[in-house]
């Protein structure tokens, strides 16, 4: 007489399945915004495939108080044409380097398959703020600037300090701008470099701009190198590509608050739905990250409105994208403890 295995579904596989319905669905709907959003972008991305690339200021309305919403942007679709990196497209949309790579982190950066459609993660939830200025969120290389008075923010990829070179945390303010600015270089390194001072020029690392703050010899500035964006590379600095730091400099005043802060985990809301979006300890400093969810969860204010199942598989996941954890019942809070 042949036994026969009955297989039994386990609260494990259940949740597996349900949280795998849930990234298809979350992914069908960001599919449809993406592609409404794709057209009215298609020209600056065809300008941007030329050897100079452009941005434009594009600012996203947002609300810390009443009615919440902290996600901005929206994703966008591109088509890979032949001869493109993940470099290329990361710049031609915006993003850094790190944030494409995490959202596809199996497609080869130097051969990605031509004529392939991809989704281009080009949303975020905002980082918490006390100042509402310049924020600098250090593990997602990203800078948000703050318009308070018009409640809208705008958001650029950046280079950050490599390990060793950590850029440094705290609240500080904008204490000089310089165009076309000389580098003094470092006593440590003016040996690898052979000067003390190097002047302007398209080997100088400063770029076109600086704006030094009030943490001693850093700054945020341009780059001879735009591939560093979305990278580790700077002893400390703020790297913005050539077409943001032109951006940013005029619209910056001397005196701007500046906030750098280590978030891997953001939590916000948009539309009455909670987003989670993570990102990986660059500079490894949690030591339970896990621990470190739960704690960020709770301390959001909207703990109760989250789908457990989906918040897990976000924090494991660190894509760097927002993803939907709302529960099915209707969101009603209005606003969180931390104004997010």
């Amino acid at each position: 007489m042949t036994a026969t295995k009955t297989y039994h579904s386990t609260p494990v596989t259940a949740a597996i399945s349900y949280g795998l319905c849930v990234l298809l669905l979350v992914l069908a709907n960001t599919i449809a915004m993406a592609e409404e959003e794709s057209t009215a972008q298609e020209n600056t991305a065809q300008e941007n495939t030329a050897q100079e690339y452009t941005a434009r200021v594009q600012r996203y309305p947002y609300s810390l108080q009443g009615t919440v919403s902290t996600v901005v942007g929206s994703p966008v679709l591109h088509t890979l044409r032949a001869q493109e990196t993940l470099l290329d497209i990361a710049r031609i949309h915006g993003l850094g380097f790190n944030e494409v790579s995490l959202f596809y982190p199996k497609l080869d950066p130097w051969l990605p398959p031509i004529s392939k459609t991809i989704l281009m993660p080009s949303q975020w939830v905002l980082p918490p703020t006390r100042h509402e200025e310049l924020v600098i969120n250090v593990p997602e290389l990203r800078l948000y600037f703050f318009e308070r008075g018009r409640g809208t923010v705008q958001t650029y990829p950046i280079g950050i300090g490599d390990e060793g070179w950590e850029t440094p945390l705290g609240t500080f303010h904008i204490t000089e701008k310089r165009p076309s600015p000389s580098w003094y270089i470092p006593a440590s390194l003016q040996e690898k470099y052979g000067m003390a001072v190097m002047p302007p020029g398209p080997e100088n690392p400063l770029g076109e701009f600086v704006m030094k703050f009030s943490a001693g010899a850093y700054g945020i500035h341009g780059t001879h190198m735009p591939w560093g964006v979305g990278h580790l590379v700077s002893h400390g600095c703020i790297r913005c590509y050539p077409e943001h730091i032109r951006l940013l400099y005029p619209q910056v005043k001397s005196g701007t608050k500046l906030e750098i802060i280590y978030e891997p985990i953001k939590v916000g809301v948009l539309n009455g739905q909670v987003f989670v979006e993570v990102h990986p300890d660059v500079y490894q400093k949690i030591p339970d990250f896990q621990q470190y969810a739960e704690q960020k969860l709770q301390a959001s204010g909207w703990a109760d409105y989250v789908d457990r199942t989906r918040y897990r598989m976000a924090v494991n996941l660190q894509n760097g994208a927002p993803i939907n954890v709302t529960r099915t019942a209707p969101l009603t809070k209005a606003s969180s403890s931390d104004g997010q």
